[in-house]
C-alpha cells in the first residue's frame, strides 16, 4: 500500500495543481469533495490532509467546512487560501473581509522558522528577513489567530498570510503554493508531504506497471475486453498496459474518422498491430463522419456529432465481433483511456465547482453497450501517463506528442468541415510540426517542438488574394498556433524565431496548393483559449 495524502476540494479551479505537485514529490494523493463524511476521512488512511482554496467566503457559506474528523485524525493538515480561512474559523480564530485584496504577485515575509518554511526564501531584505515570491488570490483574510497558533508569514496588506500550530501539525498559507508563480511552492508542498507528513516517495511509474498489470488481471480474469483506440496518448497507453496484462483477451477498435493527423492511422496500426502484436480492428469511417458534419458550423454541435458517430461506429463494430464469434466474442469489459483530470473536470470529484467541460469517456458511453468499464489510468495525471507509456516501451515521440483534441481536426477547421479542407490542413500541420522538430534552440539545445506545449495549424474559412509567378491567386488562409504552458490553465504564445516562422510559411504556401497566406496567432490564454473552437 502506498502512503497517501487526502486533498479536500472546496471548489478551487486549481485544486488539480495541488495533486500534481504532490504526485511530483512521488507521493500518492486523491482529491475528494470537502463534503465527504467523517467516516470517509477516518477510513481513507491519509498520512496528511490538504485543504484547497475556494471562490467562497467563510462568513457567507457556513456549510463549506472541513469535516470534523480532519481535526481528530491526528495527522498534519495544510490549509491553502480558503483552506487556511476555514481552518482558522473552525479552530477558534476569525476571518474578515479585507479592504486590500490581493490578486497576483506578492512578496511574503516568513516568520518563526517553522518546519514548513524554515530555510525557504527567494531573497532577503536588508534587515535579513527571508522573503518569498508568491501568487495570491483572496479578498478575505484571517484577522484573529486561533488558540495555539503562531504567525508564520505576512504581507503589508495581509498581516496573517501564514499560521502554524506545530504541536498539532497544523499549517496554513494564504497564498497558493501549487501554482508555478509561487517560486518555492513545490519545495513547500514536498516538505509538507515528505517530511512533515512522513510519506515515503514510493509513487513511481516504473514500479507502477507491475501493480497496474496485477490489478487488471484480477479485475478481468479470463474475460475479454474491447477498447476504443483513438491514437492519442491516453488510449494508446491504456491499450499497451492492458495488452501487457491480458494479451489476446484485448481487442482494440481503431475508428478513423478522417480528421486525424497526416498518416496517423498507419502509424497506429504499425505500432499496435505491428510492434505490439495486439488485435486491432481498423474501421475506415471517414465518409460517415464527414457526411454527418456536412453543413454544420457550430463548434459544440460538431463535437457532439463526432462523439455520437464514434459511439455508433464502436457499437456496430463490437456487435460484429460478437456475431462473428471471433476476437471479442462475449466481451464483458469496455476499456477507456480516462485519466484523473477527465474525472475532476467532469465534476467527478468537485465540490461546489462548475463543470469545466464534459468528457465523452466519463459517463458518456451508453449503458446499452452492456459492458463493465475498465479504466486503468483513471488515477493518473497526463505526465504520469506519459511516464507509464515509456515504461511500457512505447516510443518517446509517440508518448510525448502534443495534446490532440478528441474531435480531431474537426475543431481546427473553423466553420463547416469539408474533406478538401481536412486534406489541406493535414499537410500544412505536418509541415509545421516537422519544422518545429527540426529547429533547435541554441540557448537550450532543445527542439522548438519540445519547447512548446502545444502547436498546430488552424484552417480559416476565408480566402485572400495572392500572387504566384505572374498570376493572381485567390486561396485559403491558415493560422499557426504555438503555446507554452505548465498546466494548460493559462498559456503564453510561443515566441518562435522569425526564421522558423518564415520557413514554415514558405513551405506551406509552396507545397500545399490551395493555401496562399499563413498567419501566426499571438494571443495568450486568457483571454483566448488554446484551441480556436
Amino acid at each position: 500500500m502506498h502512503d497517501k495524502i487526502l486533498i479536500l476540494d472546496f471548489g478551487s479551479q486549481v485544486t488539480q495543481l495541488i495533486a500534481r505537485r504532490v504526485r511530483e514529490a512521488q507521493v500518492y494523493c486523491e482529491i475528494h469533495p470537502s463534503s465527504v463524511s467523517d467516516d470517509f476521512v477516518r477510513s481513507f488512511g491519509a498520512k496528511g490532509i490538504i485543504l484547497s482554496g475556494s471562490h467562497a467566503s467563510t462568513y457567507e457559506d457556513h456549510q463549506l467546512r472541513a469535516p470534523q474528523a480532519v481535526w481528530e485524525a491526528g495527522v498534519p493538515v495544510l490549509g491553502i487560501c480558503y483552506g487556511m480561512q476555514t481552518m482558522a474559523v473552525q479552530l477558534g480564530g476569525e476571518v474578515a473581509w479585507s479592504d486590500h485584496r490581493e490578486f497576483g504577485y506578492a512578496e511574503v515575509r516568513a516568520h518563526g522558522h517553522t518546519r514548513l518554511l524554515d530555510g525557504l526564501q527567494d531573497f532577503a531584505t536588508p534587515q535579513g528577513h527571508g522573503m518569498l515570491k508568491v501568487w495570491m488570490s483572496h479578498g478575505d483574510k484571517v484577522s484573529v489567530l486561533p488558540p495555539g497558533f503562531t504567525l508564520m508569514a505576512s504581507t503589508p496588506s495581509c498581516p496573517i498570510a501564514g499560521m502554524a500550530d506545530e504541536a498539532r501539525g497544523y499549517y496554513a498559507v494564504q497564498f497558493h503554493p501549487e501554482v508555478t508563480h509561487t517560486l518555492q511552492g513545490t519545495a513547500l508542498l514536498t516538505r509538507f508531504v515528505r517530511q512533515i507528513a512522513g510519506c515515503r516517495g514510493d509513487w513511481i511509474m516504473g514500479n507502477y506497471v507491475d501493480e497496474a498489470v496485477a490489478r487488471i488481471r484480477e479485475q478481468v480474469g479470463d474475460e475479454e475486453v474491447i477498447l476504443g483506440l483513438s491514437g492519442g496518448v491516453d488510449s494508446s497507453v491504456a491499450a499497451a498496459l492492458i495488452h501487457r496484462a491480458i494479451g489476446d483477451q484485448l481487442t482494440c477498435v481503431f475508428v478513423d474518422h478522417g480528421l486525424l493527423r497526416l498518416n496517423e492511422g498507419q502509424m497506429v496500426m504499425d505500432m499496435f498491430a505491428g510492434r505490439l502484436h495486439a488485435k486491432v480492428v481498423h474501421v475506415q469511417a471517414q465518409a460517415q463522419f464527414l457526411g454527418h458534419l456536412q453543413g454544420v458550423t457550430d463548434p459544440e454541435q460538431k463535437r457532439k456529432i463526432i462523439g455520437r458517430e464514434f459511439v455508433e461506429v464502436f457499437q456496430a463494430e463490437a456487435a460484429k465481433l460478437k456475431a462473428a464469434g471471433t476476437g471479442a466474442k462475449g466481451a464483458k469489459w469496455l476499456a477507456q483511456g480516462t485519466i484523473y483530470p477527465d474525472v475532476v473536470e467532469s465534476g467527478g470529484t468537485a465540490s461546489k465547482k462548475a463543470t469545466i467541460k464534459s468528457h465523452h469517456n466519463v459517463g458518456g458511453l451508453p449503458a446499452t453497450l452492456g459492458l463493465k468499464l475498465l479504466e486503468p489510468l483513471r488515477e493518473l495525471f497526463k505526465d504520469e501517463v506519459r511516464e507509464l507509456g515509456v515504461a511500457l516501451g512505447l516510443p518517446h515521440d509517440m508518448v510525448y506528442r502534443h495534446p490532440f483534441p478528441g474531435p480531431g481536426l474537426g475543431v481546427r477547421i473553423l466553420g463547416e468541415v469539408k474533406p478538401e479542407f481536412a486534406a489541406l490542413l493535414q499537410r500544412a500541420d505536418a509541415i509545421f510540426i516537422d519544422e518545429l522538430r527540426a529547429a533547435i534552440d541554441p540557448a537550450t539545445g532543445k527542439s522548438w517542438y519540445d519547447l512548446t506545449s502545444q502547436a498546430f495549424v488552424v484552417f480559416v474559412p476565408v480566402k485572400s488574394v495572392g500572387v504566384m509567378g505572374d498570376g493572381r491567386t485567390y486561396e485559403h488562409v491558415v493560422a499557426l498556433r504555438a503555446v507554452q504552458t505548465s498546466d494548460f490553465m493559462t498559456a503564453d504564445w510561443a515566441e518562435l524565431p522569425y526564421s522558423l516562422l518564415k520557413k514554415v510559411s514558405s513551405r506551406i504556401i509552396n507545397e500545399v496548393r490551395g493555401i496562399n497566406r499563413v498567419t501566426y496567432d499571438v494571443s495568450s490564454k486568457p483571454p483566448a483559449t488554446i484551441e480556436w473552437e
